[in-house]
């Protein structure tokens, strides 16, 4: 991603006041705005008030003051983090998804971002042994019981929860579809809970400058995201980060029909959409290279056309989840999509 600017740039209100609402919990559509809050509320770059108070994916916060001792799970909230210079806050991270980007390379430098202290969601045990005041998740299971700890029991040790707002899956809470405001308004929201209001409103005004930039694809293209799986491909469906990135790029998902985040979708269903392209999703333990092979080695998509004319675009994983990377996989897709040859 760009690099993050320090300018005092400005937040669209409607972003402001509902990442800042104390009590208010994200709309039905899960993009945490208030159109009718007051106008009158907070102002831009105001420090945060405490005691903060948050509805987070139905679980009730209160932050008295700045969390000082972070653990993240999960790249997103560590790329977050970082990318709001908050990168001395953390003390330990785990289960990330992939090498964070190069423009957050000197950020993590010397921090436990860089250092993982597990590459699996870690236990309570060895979280609580980092004395943390807040585990910063990017998944709802990464805090239960069976991960770093039942939020509630957390709650009681002193140490506060916070899971990244697109992946809330309770009714009025996840996001339907995710959206890029959703995406900025989590930026707001972790910077009101940080105290560093004025950072999160010039990075959400990066990259709303870069989105802006980005001119979609006019060709009526088809694509498949295909994101892992052998027998059946597990694929970006019609409401999720997927779906937001494809629509941004100016490609028509093949998948789009079915309401959900992500889904399985038999290999028959991608044959008979033949796409014009595949994005394929480049991930440590599935990488894209491996994901050709297959499908250039299986005979029923060898034959399908983005197969043959080898139409292929390539995501890094720790890009495909909700944060701050989407807008830049939106510039790199667009970009790699350009390049390609092909009429819809």
């Amino acid at each position: 991603m760009p690099r993050r600017s320090r300018l005092p740039f400005l937040l669209p209100l409607a972003l402001t006041l509902g990442a800042l609402a104390a009590c208010s919990p994200a709309g039905a559509d899960g993009a945490g705005t208030d159109t009718d809050t007051d106008t009158g509320a907070a102002p831009t770059g105001a420090a945060s008030s405490y005691p903060l108070e948050l509805d987070n994916c139905g679980f009730e916060v209160t932050f008295e003051a700045p969390p000082e001792r972070v653990v993240t799970i999960k790249s997103s909230t560590a790329e977050m983090l970082l990318a709001l210079g908050l990168g001395d806050r953390v003390v330990g991270s785990a289960f990330l998804d992939g090498p964070v980007p190069d423009a957050l390379a000197d950020d993590a430098a010397g921090t436990p971002v860089a250092e993982p202290f597990s590459d699996e969601v870690p236990g309570t045990e060895a979280v609580l042994a980092l004395e943390p005041d807040l585990v910063y998740a990017g998944w709802e299971s990464n805090v239960t019981a069976d991960g770093a700890g039942d939020r509630d029991t957390l709650a009681q040790l002193g140490v506060s929860t916070y899971v990244s707002p697109a992946a809330c899956k309770g009714e009025g809470y996840m996001p339907d579809p995710l959206t890029f405001d959703t995406v900025f308004a989590e930026i707001a929201e972790v910077g009101a809970i940080f105290d560093a209001d004025a950072a999160a409103e010039a990075l959400v005004a990066e990259q709303e400058a870069t989105l802006a930039s980005v001119t979609p694809d006019d060709r009526g293209l088809t694509a498949l995201w295909y994101s892992s799986g052998d027998d059946i491909p597990y694929v970006g469906a019609g409401i999720g980060a997927p779906q937001m990135i494809m629509d941004a790029v100016g490609l028509e998902n093949v998948a789009a029909g079915v309401h959900d985040t992500w889904t399985s979708f038999s290999w028959e269903q991608v044959v008979e959409a033949d796409p014009d392209v595949i994005v394929l999703v480049d991930a440590l333990w599935n990488s894209a290279d491996d994901k050709i092979a297959r499908l250039e080695s299986n005979p029923a998509t060898a034959e399908l056309t983005a197969v043959r004319e080898r139409r292929y675009l390539v995501v890094p994983f720790p890009a495909t989840e909700a944060g701050v990377r989407n807008v830049d996989a939106v510039v790199d897709l667009a970009g790699q999509l350009a390049d390609l040859d092909v009429d819809g």
